[in-house]
């Protein structure tokens, strides 16, 4: 199933990925973090969850196994001396020890190594590449498209995706390439990185952790665990994150003191728990969102109730939000102004704080149901739209103040609406997506919503979708059956009909950017 995706800026990739071979070190490391984990999302203990004495048993088997084909292996020598004696006169016949030293054998490896490599013969000539040999004239071969598939070009769109299948979790960078006047659309998956936990949400950005000044192709991750992982894209032979917000405690910067309550801890309850981090989040993180005037600002959501401002120059927690009473399931900058955070959560309750007063009171809107999805409306960011379980979903202008009335509500899908996502190119355009399979646009520039379009993209449930910010007519979702699809707008004669000009100069404009770009 794909959980969630987002798109990542053009030229953002490089177009020659890097790929590292795992160190020794990183390898060990995954070996000592390789075992498996309590699912900590229902509770529930691991099948393989065993005590002492059956481990203890488990290894004197094993013992014991290996003994008796110690065992077995000795033994073999001496039952087969007869069979070796029966296959020495054979051998005798064929004089084999004088096979190197026979003068047609001389004459024979003369001609094959003259045949294999050339000799004094300019026709016979032996070069160290296709290049170099003027007999061949395609030197391109099956190395140079491979090559040419992997690279990432400029007019290439690349979609992160959070995936898991058969228990093994990814994160997935897929390229969709555009149809042409001779070629239709393409999509297909460049690369992954493999993931030690269920990935929950994912959100892409350009600032390095560390203080790291240089701009990047980042991906921060959140998953079952505490912490949030941020992978660095452009290492296809990532075998671990660039930094971790939060999550687990090393075990080496643990002091004696605390390795003894850890391990009492760990005797009481079957379920082991690992220190944490100071201020990292308790519980699986549900929600991520990047700031992007604030570039070393990350926000995220979490099961453990809480709402965390990081700061990534530092990978320390800035500021923690505990106005929920229940997991918090989505989280939003506002697009206007950058200190101004929205979240919702399974509390049935959307609460808009300030950052930079962590401690003052939010203004809250109640909801039908539990949080789903939240959205700023990026044309009148005074304004914002929330979905619920309900499948409901409802518009609020902040300005009106705390509690106050939507300015419309509508009945979007009979199954929860999971995704929330704006047209940049049309104010009021709104595509919401539900588990129910379909994705849906609405015109909801009136108090008035009215349904322009439906699609099923065949990806089972829809548990992510968004428009692209760059091609705004493109729109990608990813569900259930694990895949991703994206749906061009301007091909549905509905959607072209009442917003076709806008969606034009949007495609327009675009054209002539990668023109502007290649001539370059």
């Amino acid at each position: 199933m794909i959980s969630a995706l987002a798109w990542v800026p053009r030229g953002a990739a490089k177009p020659v990925q890097d790929e590292q071979s795992p160190t020794q070190a990183e390898l060990a490391a995954l070996q000592e973090g390789g075992e498996v984990q309590p699912n900590e999302a229902d509770g529930l203990e691991s099948e393989g969850s065993g005590s002492d004495s059956d481990v203890e048993m488990d290894e004197a088997a094993q013992i014991a196994q290996a003994r008796a084909m110690a065992a077995a292996v000795k033994a073999k020598p001496a039952a087969n001396k007869d069979a070796d004696a029966d296959l020495a006169d054979p051998l005798a016949e064929l004089h084999m020890e004088d096979y190197d030293t026979d003068e047609e054998g001389e004459e024979m490896k003369t001609e094959t190594a003259s045949r294999l490599f050339g000799s004094g013969n300019p026709g016979l000539s032996y070069y160290q590449s296709n290049q170099q040999d003027p007999n061949i004239s395609k030197h391109g071969g099956e190395d140079d498209s491979e090559a040419d598939d992997f690279e990432v070009h400029a007019s290439d769109f690349v979609i992160l995706a959070a995936r898991n299948e058969d228990e093994v979790s990814h994160i997935e960078v897929w390229i969709y390439e555009e149809a042409g006047t001779s070629e239709d659309s393409n999509i297909y998956v460049h690369h992954d990185i493999m993931l030690p936990a269920f990935p929950l949400c994912l959100a892409w950005m350009d600032c390095r952790p560390a203080g790291d000044a240089q701009s990047g192709n980042l991906a921060a991750v959140g998953t079952m665990s505490p912490g949030i992982e941020i992978w660095d894209l452009d290492d296809v032979g990532a075998v671990e994150p660039v930094a971790t917000l939060g999550g687990e405690l090393p075990e080496d910067a643990l002091t004696k003191e605390e390795k003894k309550k850890q391990k009492k801890k760990q005797q009481k309850k079957k379920k082991k728990k690992k220190a944490l981090k100071p201020d990292s989040h308790a519980d699986a993180v549900l929600a991520l969102s990047w700031n992007r005037d604030y570039r070393n600002v990350l926000a995220s959501g979490s099961a453990d109730t809480t709402v965390k401002v990081w700061d990534l120059a530092t990978e320390q927690c800035s500021a923690t939000l505990d106005h929920h009473q229940d997991k918090v399931q989505a989280v939003a900058w506002n697009p206007a102004q950058a200190s101004v955070l929205l979240s919702g959560g399974f509390d049935k309750a959307v609460c808009l704080a300030d950052a930079r007063t962590p401690n003052s009171e939010p203004l809250k809107w109640a909801l039908s149901a539990d949080s789903e999805a939240l959205t700023w409306a990026p044309h009148e960011p005074t304004t914002f739209v929330a979905s619920s379980e309900d499948g409901l979903v409802a518009c609020y202008d902040a300005r009106k103040g705390a509690g106050s009335a939507p300015l419309y509500r509508l009945s979007a899908h009979d199954r929860p609406a999971c995704a929330l996502t704006f047209c940049t190119a049309v104010p009021g355009l709104l595509a919401t997506a539900s588990t129910d399979k379909q994705v849906k646009l609405w015109d909801v520039s009136t108090q008035q919503p009215a349904l322009i379009a439906t699609q099923d993209l065949q990806v089972g449930a829809v548990f992510g979708a968004a428009f692209c910010p760059e091609a705004p007519w493109l729109l990608a979702a990813g569900g259930a059956m694990g895949t991703v699809a994206v749906w061009d707008i301007t091909t549905n004669s509905a959607v072209m009909s009442k917003y076709g000009r806008k969606l034009s100069r949007a495609v327009a404009a675009v054209a002539s950017d990668d023109s502007t770009a290649a001539e370059q």
